[in-house]
């Protein structure tokens, strides 16, 4: 390995890394105490909906995480949030009602959103097939270009979810700060010493997709690494 290399390597690495591991900590510092508030995450989701006329928009429990589904129109709660009573885990459910207000709304870049990642999720599955299928089509053929197509579109295919990832941040911070936030400041949801906390906990909701764009820019990489062997 090169100087260079040995020194970008791990910057990489780090810069990869410490987005998650700022969301996941900033989540798990305020779960605790877990009974902090009176009600508990799908309890104040509920309510929110209600007192938005959604009453129509489910608040359901999930083992896939918190978010919310366009298509089922349900409010999607991980058992933390839908049980607990934490600052984390209300604070969380007001954001993903942001979502549903959005959704609501005619909101452009959230339906916008949920078509780039469908077609996304695609991409990077066809990228994967089409990469693997290189050395194959190109002992077929006995010739690199067909190979070297099959790699451009696959590389293509798979960097679209790092766009897609990065396009998704406007319409979290919209949920988070221009929806969430003042929906449980007005409603006096929050204790007054929790408030600058609760706008940490949103950051992290809303930068949940930049460490997951950079792992797809860092799986990029090293498909080209490997093809470059």
């Amino acid at each position: 390995m090169s100087p260079i290399l040995f020194v970008l390597v791990p910057i990489l690495l780090l810069a990869v890394w410490l987005p998650g591991w700022w969301v996941r900590r900033t989540l798990q510092r305020y779960s605790e105490p877990a009974d902090r508030y009176y009600g508990s995450g799908a309890m104040l989701a509920r309510l929110l909906l209600d007192k938005h006329g959604l009453t129509h928009i489910a608040v359901e429990q999930s083992d896939t995480g918190d978010h919310y589904d366009l298509e089922a129109r349900a409010v999607r709660l991980s058992p933390h949030t839908y049980q607990q009573r934490s600052l984390t885990a209300i604070t969380v459910a007001a954001h993903e009602v942001g979502h549903a207000l959005q959704h609501a709304e005619g909101y452009a870049p959230l339906a916008l959103r949920e078509r780039l990642v469908r077609f996304a999720v695609k991409g990077q599955r066809l990228g994967a097939m089409m990469m693997v299928a290189v050395p194959v089509i190109t002992v077929l053929t006995r010739h690199p270009a067909p190979g070297l197509l099959f790699v451009i579109a696959g590389l293509l295919s798979m960097g679209l979810a790092a766009v897609v990832h990065l396009v998704t941040l406007p319409t979290e911070f919209d949920a988070s700060f221009r929806r969430a936030l003042p929906m449980l400041e007005r409603g006096g949801y929050l204790h007054p010493s929790d408030q600058p906390h609760a706008r940490k906990i949103l950051e992290a909701a809303a930068l949940t997709y930049v460490g997951q764009s950079l792992m797809a820019l860092l799986n990029i990489a090293a498909w080209v690494r490997f093809l470059r062997r």
